[in-house]
């Protein structure tokens, strides 16, 4: 683990890793343990669950002071952006398509 950093509707883990390995168990692991903690512990007042999906971006390792301090300064990013412009904006800069319909619902 690089860095991690969390908002109310957000979290950013920033992590080195191998070809071989796979991100989608990876984040099953974390999603699943991490719920089973925070239920068990009632960390808050209802059930916890993660939405479905996530995001992935990968860095070059030249980048990689940049990146832990941007997710480091979370909440004063979040003072001029909100999650959902933060993560349409990655999206373009990246050219990955999306759809509406299947991005992140805000909090309630």
């Amino acid at each position: 683990m690089i860095a991690i950093n969390s908002m109310p509707d957000h979290l950013h883990l920033f992590f080195g890793f191998r070809p071989n390995q796979s991100l989608s168990d990876l984040m099953r692991i974390v999603k699943s343990d991490s719920s089973e903690w925070i239920n068990k512990e009632h960390i808050t007042p209802s059930t916890f669950r993660w939405q479905e999906g996530y995001g992935a971006f990968s860095y070059s390792r030249s980048q990689i002071n940049a990146v832990a301090t941007y997710i480091k300064n979370q909440e004063e990013h979040h003072q001029k952006k909100t999650f959902l412009e933060e993560y349409k904006q990655l999206l373009d800069q990246f050219e990955i398509d999306y759809d509406e319909r299947y991005i992140f619902n805000p909090l309630e």
